[in-house]
């Protein structure tokens, strides 16, 4: 009991909610249905008892599986760090170059951004991951990216194992026509199978197949992009933020020249930042490492210049010509928009006809923005933002900028 008091207790008892998530539901559903799938076929296939080879295999497999899981459980458990409630940084004079948060009643430290989902401002904020249902941030980054490696690996494997044993078990019952494929399966027929190989079995290991290269393509390709932020010292939201901050300065030609202020000049330098031997990541989460021509409030400062710009951007209105529920995928509005719908966890806000929206961003088919409220609502906190359909909108063709001055108090 003591043992596993260390480990349960009332403090971090309620992280375990977390697993009650359509995410990690079906991420573990997953990795188990793979590795329980792949060690009854190894023993099929290539048993472990018999051979070193299969001895190899089946350590091998398990290897994965707990490696896959501590690293996932630890993303999850972990978390990314978060900014105290209340936080303000030791000189005064730097809350100028800062985000006020209404909601944690504090700053936002360098890095940092407020997640709605997480409800609290995350310590270098990447994104917030359904699959582990928690943000993926300053000190679990590199559990999330470990796993995002180790997954593709274990599937790869797994999927190999699932091939060769519908090979070896078809080989004498089904003719393929391949001629030329020649295995030499004497190593694996020494001894015959605990367990039938019958059709539910087949059934079974095609989907495991399935959902092993799938798998191993759609994570896989996860780790390249979140490698490629972590060799520039970066994270997704900063590269969305550099993006702008170009776009900013090329639309008012201002001729500033913004240098990214975490990127060390060496991708080794930046990957120590993240992976190291003890596991915990560089840096207490509130102040960094900066490039030399920098200082620690470079990227605020931008993110304020693009907050006012975003405001300036914003006084073109629009007003709802149709009505709208708020369903992620209303089929009503169209195929085209019911396709591409965005791929994101952002809420759809309900609009009736004749509201007024102020569109920040949008693709083809959507539009994001906030919707105007009432003097009562916004002095109350309240704001009202998210993703709508385009065709439900149209441009207001007159000025009402000044009719709605007062959502320039809003802070995010």
């Amino acid at each position: 009991m003591n043992f596993l008091s260390t480990f349960v207790t009332f403090e971090n008892l309620h992280e375990v909610r977390r697993l009650c998530h359509w995410g990690p539901v079906i991420a573990l559903s997953v990795i188990a249905i793979c590795s329980t799938m792949a060690i009854l076929d190894s023993i099929i296939w290539y048993w472990p008892l018999d051979t070193t080879g299969g001895s190899i295999n089946f350590i091998m497999l398990l290897n994965w599986t707990v490696l896959i899981l501590y690293n996932y459980f630890n993303a999850m458990f972990v978390g990314p760090g978060y900014i105290p409630h209340g936080w303000k940084p030791e000189n005064q004079l730097d809350t100028q170059y800062l985000q006020y948060c209404r909601v944690c009643q504090g700053y936002k430290s360098p890095r940092s951004h407020h997640c709605r989902k997480c409800n609290r401002c995350v310590m270098k904020m990447d994104h917030h991951c359904p699959w582990i249902n928690n943000c993926c941030g300053h000190l679990n980054h590199a559990y999330f990216t470990s796993f995002l490696l180790l997954a593709p690996l274990g599937c790869s494997h797994a999927a190999f194992i699932f091939i060769m044993t519908m090979y070896t078990q078809l080989y004498e019952r089904i003719s393929f026509g391949w001629s030329t494929v020649k295995i030499d399966m004497s190593a694996v027929r020494q001894f015959q199978p605990l367990m039938p190989f019958s059709m539910p079995a087949f059934a079974a290991t095609l989907f495991a197949l399935g959902l092993a290269l799938g798998t191993t393509i759609a994570v896989g390709m996860l780790f390249v992009i979140q490698m490629k932020v972590i060799l520039r010292n970066k994270t997704s939201i900063e590269s969305w933020i550099e993006e702008k901050a170009k776009d900013r300065i090329q639309h008012y030609q201002t001729g500033e020249e913004f240098i990214f202020p975490y990127d060390l000049g060496s991708r080794w330098q930046n990957f120590k930042q993240v992976f190291t031997w003890s596991g915990a990541p560089k840096g207490d989460g509130i102040e960094w490492p900066v490039h030399p021509k920098c200082h620690q409030h470079t990227l605020t400062i931008e993110q304020l210049k693009q907050k006012a710009d975003k405001r300036v951007r914003s006084q073109v209105q629009y007003r709802a010509v149709e009505d709208y529920n708020g369903a992620c995928c209303p089929l009503s509005k169209g195929l085209q928009t019911f396709f591409r719908t965005p791929c994101t966890e952002e809420p759809r806000i309900p609009l009736k006809k004749g509201d007024t929206i102020l569109a920040t961003r949008g693709t083809k088919w959507w539009m994001y923005g906030d919707k105007a409220l009432s003097e009562e609502q916004i002095i109350g906190g309240e704001r009202i933002r998210g993703w709508f359909p385009r065709r439900c909108v149209e441009k207001c063709h007159y000025d009402t900028a000044a009719s709605d001055s007062t959502s320039e108090k809003k802070v995010n």
